[in-house]
């Protein structure tokens, strides 16, 4: 086995997305830290509190800033952040009163909560922008098929004929209910968490509420109306989402891996997987998959009610739990809506086929 599915050479192909990992490198980090910090600057020079001179010197540092990786990882195992020493490499492009005006009333965690938040909306994006293309195929199915009888099944004992689709809505309308839960979710799992050294704004002065609106704006999030660092609902809230989407997928798996049981013959899947033993085996390896990212998000949303108990107004243990945690049920549940889209392409009710 390995450390990571996620991105092992093999296995990678099985568990892997590399849309939603583009949204985890290290260059995707660091070029939203940086847009925040840019954000912060021209925010704070619009409120007055620094002068827009030094804005457009951060903004012209930015702009073509490359980071020197190996001191960001000596710095960030010291610190146990990467913040105090990205920003020494910033301020080491601009001038001492342009340096001195970065980051002014900020603190590390404003900086890798707003990159987390951007990061969080895409993959988001990401995932809803799939979920319509998997209901829209379970849409055309239904106008093909969904008037045609199947045997439903209780408890595992084959019950009484219905409507094919029946069982369709039974995997798609969970799925329309993600999407509708992404929109009631985002103002509190895609908000800018800023809140300086203690989360009371204090360093913006009279003008906080007036930088953390504009900050948040600039870069396309929601404003949170305190700092909620300590805070991490909405976050917890983020990951049941994507925990629901791979329980729903993984209900169609299930399902799937049923009904295409020779004994049952229900549905027909083409293409399957083979075996090294029996090569007579047509395996649905893209099914069982979709039930293995619903169980395994299905326990990391434990994991990130565990992050939130955040001791007083900020944790290190908390707080880091959550970046071992978020990517990985992300990538399940980016793995999850790619797999279900090839899913979809290969199966067709049996009867259909005959």
């Amino acid at each position: 086995m390995t450390a990571s599915v996620f991105g092992h050479p093999f296995l990678g192909r099985l568990f892997g997305d590399e849309e939603i990992a583009s949204y985890f490198s290290a260059g995707a980090d660091i070029e939203a830290m940086v847009a925040f910090e840019l954000a912060l600057a021209e925010a704070q020079a619009e409120a007055g509190l620094i002068d827009p001179r030094h804005a457009e010197a951060i903004r012209a540092s930015t702009s073509d800033f490359t980071p020197d990786l190996a001191a960001l990882a000596e710095g960030t195992a010291r610190d146990g952040v990467v913040v105090p020493s990205l920003l020494k490499q910033l301020r080491g492009g601009i001038p001492e009163d342009a340096a001195k005006a970065l980051h002014k009333g900020a603190t590390s965690q404003d900086v890798i909560d707003a990159s987390l938040a951007m990061r969080l909306q895409g993959v988001s994006l990401v995932l809803d922008r799939r979920l319509a293309q998997i209901t829209d195929a379970f849409t055309a199915w239904n106008l093909a098929a969904g008037q045609k009888t199947v045997m439903a099944h209780t408890r595992m004992q084959a019950a009484k004929e219905t409507r094919f689709s029946r069982k369709i809505a039974a995997w798609s309308d969970p799925l329309l209910r993600c999407r509708l839960r992404r929109e009631e979710i985002a103002p509190r799992a895609f908000a800018l968490r800023i809140g300086g050294a203690v989360g009371d704004r204090a360093g913006f002065g009279d003008r906080a509420d007036a930088i953390a609106s504009a900050a948040a704006a600039k870069l396309g999030l929601h404003r949170a109306p305190t700092s909620l660092h300590s805070e991490r609902d909405g976050l917890a809230e983020f990951a049941g989402w994507l925990s629901l989407i791979t329980g729903a997928l993984g209900k169609l798996g299930q399902d799937v891996v049923l009904s295409i049981q020779n004994e049952v013959g229900e549905l027909k899947l083409a293409g399957g997987g083979g075996s090294s033993a029996m090569p007579h085996k047509n395996n649905p390896v893209g099914a069982e998959i979709l039930v293995t990212f619903a169980r395994f998000n299905a326990t990391l949303v434990s994991g990130m009610h565990q992050a939130l108990v955040h001791e007083n107004e900020r944790s290190g243990a908390a707080w880091s739990l959550e970046w071992m945690i978020l990517p990985q049920t992300a990538m399940a549940a980016g793995a999850a809506t790619r797999t279900a889209l090839e899913l979809l392409d290969k199966l067709s009710l049996a009867e259909d086929d005959g």
